[in-house]
């Protein structure tokens, strides 16, 4: 069992885990394992993957982060770039500017209230969620008036090759970017070694409070990237656009493989992680299962996976 665990990462074990799911669902229901199917569930999952990314930098840093307003922030951005745009082409890239912006900006506020006045990454983060909120009805006055334009349409829902739209590249070429970020640079370096040991980074020259605002502000980045995806493909913006992706993005990311106590983790883990997870609804979906039960298959599989990789006792040792 010890080699085995060594053999299979726990990336690969969500993948294979993703592959199994697929083939049940083919087993369960004639025509779930289909191409047109499949190609669905890589666009419902790339949602999840965009949103999850800067969740993934912020469990790796440790310190019992987790960024519970990434929800908010995807609305936020999904509903400045509605208004800004209005239906209009040249408007998406000034849109998109801005809807980056503030969620950087939401980020950085939540880094400094962590590192400078050392508020719990738990507390910043869904206090900040409420102040998102409130955001979000200052910008609408109650009234979503707007629109998507065509263009956002045809880059994120239109099939590019196969059939397979153009949301699910693009989150091919954000998987290769975080690579190159975690693995290539120094930024991706020092970001480990605090998750790791926070007291040994600084004392090895790394500015630590400047990187954990750094991780948080790309984090806000990324949640309201990840709205302005989800823009494309709804056309449309409702208030609570991005709650039901606060936690299924942290699943995603321990599903993964992430060490919640930081320190170790992969963006391509957190990739599968969403498979997994919208394997796992469709599934339940196609079985005609009630809400009640997907939230305690979610559970369930957090806890089996977890146990499988065995990975806390070891890593600690």
């Amino acid at each position: 069992m010890t080699r085995l665990r060594s053999i299979l990462s726990p990336p690969l074990i969500a993948l294979l885990l993703a592959i199994g799911l697929f083939v049940l669902g083919g087993i369960l229901r004639p025509g779930f394992a289909s191409y047109e199917l499949a190609v669905n569930i890589l666009r419902l999952a790339a949602f999840l993957g965009i949103i999850a990314a800067g969740q993934t930098l912020v469990i790796i840093a440790g310190g019992e982060g987790i960024d519970l307003s990434v929800g908010a922030v995807v609305t936020l951005g999904a509903i400045l770039v509605f208004r800004i745009v209005d239906g209009q082409d040249s408007m998406v890239l000034p849109a998109l500017a801005v809807a980056l912006g503030a969620g950087a900006l939401i980020g950085a506020v939540n880094g400094l209230g962590v590192t400078l006045l050392r508020i719990p990454p738990l507390v910043m983060t869904l206090g900040m969620t409420g102040v998102v909120q409130g955001l979000v009805l200052a910008v609408t006055q109650g009234q979503l008036e707007g629109g998507a334009s065509p263009l956002m349409s045809r880059l994120i829902s239109d099939p590019i090759i196969a059939n397979i739209p153009g949301v699910v590249f693009f989150w091919l070429l954000l998987g290769a970017v975080l690579w190159l970020v975690l693995e290539r640079t120094r930024y991706g370096k020092e970001l480990f070694a605090i998750g790791v040991n926070r007291t040994t980074a600084r004392l090895s020259g790394v500015r630590v409070p400047a990187v954990l605002v750094a991780t948080y502000s790309l984090s806000g980045m990324l949640a309201a990237l990840g709205g302005v995806a989800l823009l494309g493909f709804t056309r449309n913006v409702f208030l609570n656009l991005g709650n039901p992706y606060t936690l299924p993005s942290v699943a995603a990311v321990v599903v993964g493989g992430t060490l919640l106590a930081g320190g170790v983790g992969s963006y391509f883990g957190t990739m599968a992680g969403a498979l997994v997870l919208t394997l796992i609804t469709s599934l339940l979906t196609t079985l005609q299962m009630p809400e009640y039960a997907r939230q305690i298959v979610y559970g369930l599989t957090l806890l089996v996976l977890l146990s499988v990789y065995g990975r806390q006792r070891s890593l600690r040792q």
